[in-house]
């Protein structure tokens, strides 16, 4: 019993060691595939694809997220006289983690999940090997556009949720707790400062990279068939969101000592 278990836990790990390991050897490649210039008609195609369209569910998810922390904490806060400092925490909480692991983790439901059941689909129809036989990489050709696109969406969708987020607190905070609209405002600047939203953006940058690559990487070793493309884009959307978790933590305990 105990050896099965070792086995198991052993084929796991080598299987995780296998998933990372060419995970990091495609981004290395796309990273080497940058210097040559990418086709930018398809970079804003990807722009705006994968960027604009997400904004109106990015909006959603931080606006309700704003309101509904307003309303967590507005209470505690006015019962022991901290209610000056509201917009500030809220800021703080939004800009340095809240907004770019929200945006993140839509992103990867939404964006990831799109350039997988793509790029799946190519392989499926062997699009891909028809772009190799053109002596074309399917690495620059696809990859490269679709990173470059999710590294500078990101921090944009991010630069929105935080706004949105932001003004979602205040309406509860005025509306609801009773708090002044200088109030919450003069918290934000005397408490909040701008590393906390750079720092922020820095985080979804990483995060777009991640899910643009993993998203590709996951269409690429989609098994054959239709039933091959859902196993894909669900193996996809689950790994960038594990990422998303733990680059968060590395990333917040560097930019944030």
């Amino acid at each position: 019993m105990v050896e099965r278990f070792l086995g198991s836990v052993g084929r796991f790990v080598i299987r995780w060691l296998q998933y990372t390991g060419e995970v990091v050897m495609l981004l290395a490649e796309t990273i080497r595939q940058l210097r040559q210039p990418p086709r930018m008609r398809h970079v804003f195609w990807q722009m705006a694809h994968l960027g604009a369209d997400s904004l109106p569910i990015v909006g959603l998810t931080l606006l309700f997220t704003g309101m509904v922390m307003t309303l967590q904490i507005a209470h505690e806060f006015i019962r022991f006289g901290a209610q000056s400092t509201i917009g500030g925490v809220i800021t703080i909480a939004i800009g340095r983690e809240l907004g770019p692991v929200l945006v993140g983790v839509v992103a990867a439901g939404r964006v990831g999940s799109a350039i997988t059941a793509e790029i799946s689909t190519m392989k499926v129809t062997e699009q891909i090997d028809a772009l190799r036989v053109m002596a074309t990489s399917p690495i620059g050709y696809l990859i490269v556009p679709r990173m470059i696109a999710c590294m500078a969406m990101v921090p944009v969708l991010t630069i929105f949720g935080d706004v949105i987020g932001i003004m979602g607190g205040w309406l509860i905070a005025t509306g609801w707790s009773g708090i002044s609209t200088y109030l919450y405002w003069n918290s934000i600047s005397t408490f909040a400062v701008i590393h906390d939203i750079t720092g922020g953006l820095i985080k979804a940058a990483v995060f777009g990279m991640f899910i643009a690559v993993l998203g590709c990487y996951c269409g690429l070793k989609a098994p054959a068939g239709a039933e091959g493309v859902g196993i894909a884009t669900t193996r996809s959307v689950v790994s960038a969101i594990i990422v998303i978790f733990i680059m968060n933590c590395f990333l917040s305990l560097i930019l944030y000592k």
